[in-house]
């Protein structure tokens, strides 16, 4: 994968974003922000995201029904929800929605940059696991 990561960070809290932001941006990453789940998949529309850093309580859609469109639609696009408001019953929604993980604020820099390098790499092993199945059939 050439190509530079891209990731996408979705939180009505603009201090959240803009840390995300600086954390991640890196030479071999494309980090954009938004603040609300219309955005996030409007966004998604121009552009699949590799990995989605995901709030749930967001004004307009909730991130529980932004992370099933994103399934359905980007089913290759990783996600972590991360969100000020944990609870057993959304954490196990999140996963069986197809979360990568699931992440209680406040996170430490060292735990996003974790997360994040946790379900890149599983993007791409799936990506290759596919691309072998694909040329042995």
């Amino acid at each position: 994968m050439s190509e530079k990561t891209k990731i996408l960070v979705v939180d009505d809290e603009e201090v959240v974003r803009l840390s995300h932001l600086r954390l991640l941006a890196r030479d071999d990453c494309k980090v954009e922000a938004v603040w609300n789940g219309y955005d996030a998949l409007r966004e998604m529309e121009k552009d699949c995201f590799d990995l989605v850093l995901l709030d749930l309580r967001m004004p307009g859609m909730d991130g529980m029904s932004v992370l099933r469109m994103i399934k359905e639609r980007w089913p290759e696009s990783e996600v972590v929800v991360i969100t000020g408001y944990p609870s057993v019953e959304t954490a196990k929604e999140a996963i069986r929605l197809g979360a990568y993980d699931y992440l209680a604020k406040p996170v430490n820099p060292d735990e996003i940059i974790k997360v994040a390098s946790g379900a890149i790499t599983q993007k791409k092993w799936a990506l290759h696991r596919d691309g072998v199945q694909q040329a042995m059939v």
